[in-house]
């Protein structure tokens, strides 16, 4: 249940519309939901201002489906991660409005009453330093537009080339926050917190040589980045980036 859903329910009780019993009876599912499977945090938008992300990895189709069966009857909507083409294909005939994201491996069901993403909170800026990395910065873009905010995107501009960076400076500083995607040696977050004074968050990728040993070498150049403020979360990780900078815009 989202607030507008909760206050338009206190309302409708207020005024005398709605039964207590039965707004208790549309509360009962708070705090969670229980589908012996999966406990669903129906309490989370309320805490934490978006609703519970499904993580599909892992999770049979069917149990996707039902999931994202229950939530978007709490909340009007869903949105899942990690997402396999079967998953998609099982979603789709129950939920024709879904938009399935290929690169991202997202499912969205925008709920109809979602607003506009908010110019107040500014534009989150999702650079990616190559094209081996777009799959989990459009992971990251795709769950920050899901969250409500303005969000552009930077391709294709790492330090092999780092004038392609450069050229677009004035996108860089007028961002609220920049998320910077890169696999190899991670060596762009420097680059990018070096430049700018708004939050940078790092997102290492599993791109890369051997000796990459699947983005932790990214990963271990980002924690020892010289750019003072530079933040880093885990290999892979666009989710876990996107939702600490739609947290940074909200304050």
């Amino acid at each position: 249940m989202t607030p507008e859903q909760l206050e338009a329910l206190l309302v409708e009780v207020a005024a005398g519309r709605i039964p207590p019993r039965t707004a208790v009876d549309r509360l009962r599912q708070l705090p969670f939901e229980d589908l012996s499977f999966a406990r669903l945090d129906h309490h989370r938008t309320l805490r934490q201002g978006h609703p519970e992300v499904v993580f599909c990895e892992g999770k049979t189709a069917e149990q996707v489906l039902a999931i994202c069966e229950h939530l978007d009857a709490a909340t009007g909507g869903f949105l899942g991660t990690r997402a396999t083409p079967q998953v998609a294909e099982l979603l789709r005939p129950r939920f024709p409005s879904m938009v399935w994201n290929e690169l991202a491996r997202t499912v969205h069901l925008a709920a109809t009453t979602r607003p506009n993403p908010s110019t107040s909170t500014g534009t989150i800026l999702v650079v990616s330093a190559g094209t081996s990395d777009l799959p989990v910065a459009e992971e990251a873009a795709v769950v920050a537009e899901a969250f409500g905010h303005r969000v552009d995107r930077l391709v294709d501009v790492g330090v092999a080339g780092l004038h392609r960076l450069l050229a677009e400076g004035d996108r860089l500083r007028e961002a609220r926050v920049v998320i910077v995607v890169a696999g190899m040696e991670g060596a762009l977050p420097s680059v990018v917190g070096g430049l700018i004074g708004t939050p940078v968050i790092a997102v290492p990728t599993s791109i890369g040589y051997g000796a990459s040993f699947g983005g932790l070498a990214a990963l271990l150049g980002m924690l020892n980045s010289c750019a003072s403020g530079v933040t880093v979360v885990n290999i892979d990780n666009g989710f876990g980036a996107a939702a600490a900078a739609s947290r940074i815009c909200r304050l």
